[in-house]
């Protein structure tokens, strides 16, 4: 039965070290140490730093939508969606403006561009509960956001740079 339970351990802290590798998460740990005025999260580490994007099904379910987001809700969302634009302008070359409206009731909308071209286009809903179960689901969303938004470029690179 120990040998299970080491695999389990091992193949989950496995998983997570190769999330904390991947260029996404790299980038949003540099952007969250990058805005550390306060020297927080000096002396931590990279999953130390990115556990409070990661929040099971349970904790998300206790979080109440009643209300107005907590403040480091709204500075998490917008430092994810940050370091997605400025992951697409590091692959680009091309300088991208988020813009993101959140009403006091927990919803919104985030929208990314590149010259005319808009590279994403996300409604927010409850973002009282914004988080990821694990790190490797936090990577490939930001991941997959990117590449969506470099596939939007190749195939318009005119309106991207216009």
């Amino acid at each position: 039965m120990r040998t299970f339970w080491a695999r389990a351990i091992s193949s989950s802290e496995t998983e997570d070290e190769k999330a904390l590798a991947s260029p996404f998460l790299k980038f949003l740990t540099r952007l969250i140490r990058i805005e550390d005025i306060n020297r927080s999260w000096e002396g931590k580490s990279d999953a130390e730093v990115l556990a409070h994007f990661i929040l099971s099904k349970k904790q998300r379910s206790a979080i109440s939508i009643i209300g107005s987001p907590d403040p480091f809700v709204l500075w998490r969302l917008e430092v994810f969606y940050a370091a997605v634009g400025l992951m697409i302008e590091e692959r680009s070359g091309l300088t991208t403006s988020p813009m993101m409206k959140i009403s006091h009731e927990g919803s919104g909308r985030v929208l990314l561009t590149a010259g005319r071209l808009v590279l994403l286009s996300k409604i927010l809903c409850e973002v009282h509960r914004f988080g990821y179960e694990t790190l490797t689901q936090l990577a490939e969303a930001g991941t997959k956001l990117v590449d969506e938004a470099m596939a939007a470029i190749e195939a318009y690179p005119d309106a991207a740079r216009a």
